[in-house]
């Protein structure tokens, strides 16, 4: 399982970053398409939708984006400068910051298809939308997701190395307190590494709100990630999807990222 796991992932990092830092923005966003669509597939699965309602909710989602991505090239204001914008990932930090946290404090077994497709929408359209308009500096992109990764990855080895206290036993059993002090650590050697190389040409980064957008990302990172259990667990499924060996599905992928790339995108317009 390990070596599916290695190959898949070096196989998925080479098609991302060639795609990340070669294709114009417009190609990038299309290319996203796709794997949105198996996302909202995922998500309709794990919201217990029949059959009909597996392919009308993605389609909804899809339309959402074609729609976006169609406005935001026909607009004449630069990407992440549009008030829509900034009010889609606002409702983002909303639902990340306000209701998900009571969602999974309470477990809440939601089973309303009309709330479950609200959410989904959320979880995947500002998702989707902060990584074609952050893809305008590749680089930056890349940093800012590295945090999710390198979050996600120490997590795990303090967890598996040092992990007593239990995070949300209740939701994901192997989560732990000292995954989450790993996470914190590794993402804050990571900032200074990242501070070392490239300094004050990375505004975003600098001072208390750099500071703040980084700890705002490791932090809902772990969010998105818990979320995403819960509602696997609702389901009663280990993946989300089987279309990544060794990995799952696209979502228990980008579960990090739900959170935290759509305020990453809201900071980024207003840090830069």
């Amino acid at each position: 399982m390990f070596a599916t796991r290695l190959i898949t992932a070096a196989i998925l990092l080479s098609l991302f970053a060639g795609a990340l830092f070669g294709l114009s923005n417009f190609h990038w966003a299309l290319a996203l398409v796709p794997l949105l669509l198996v996302a909202s597939r995922e998500w309709a699965r794990l919201a217990g939708y029949t059959h009909v309602g597996r392919w009308l909710f993605p389609g909804s989602i899809v339309l959402s984006a074609a729609f976006l991505l169609l406005a935001n090239f026909a607009s004449d204001h630069p990407p992440s400068r549009l008030p829509r914008d900034s009010v889609i990932y606002g409702v983002s930090a909303a639902f990340w910051l306000l209701l998900a946290p009571v969602w999974l404090g309470r477990k809440w077994r939601v089973s309303s298809p009309l709330l479950l497709a609200a959410a989904g929408w959320v979880v995947l359209v500002p998702t989707w939308l902060a990584l074609v308009q952050l893809q305008t500096a590749p680089l930056q992109l890349l940093i800012l997701m590295g945090i999710v990764w390198i979050a996600d990855s120490a997590a795990y080895a303090a967890g598996r190395s040092f992990g007593k206290h239990k995070l949300a036993p209740g939701i994901s059993p192997g989560k732990t307190w000292e995954g989450v002090i790993g996470a914190g650590i590794a993402v804050a050697v990571y900032y200074a590494g990242v501070r070392l190389l490239f300094g004050p040409a990375m505004v975003w980064m600098s001072g208390v709100a750099g500071c703040l957008l980084w700890a705002m990302m490791t932090v809902m990172s772990i969010e998105g990630d818990l979320f995403e259990s819960w509602m696997k667990r609702q389901a009663g499924v280990k993946d989300s999807g089987s279309l990544l060996p060794g990995h799952g599905g696209v979502l228990d992928r980008i579960d990090g990222l739900t959170a935290s790339m759509p305020v990453a995108a809201l900071f980024s317009s207003y840090l830069q």
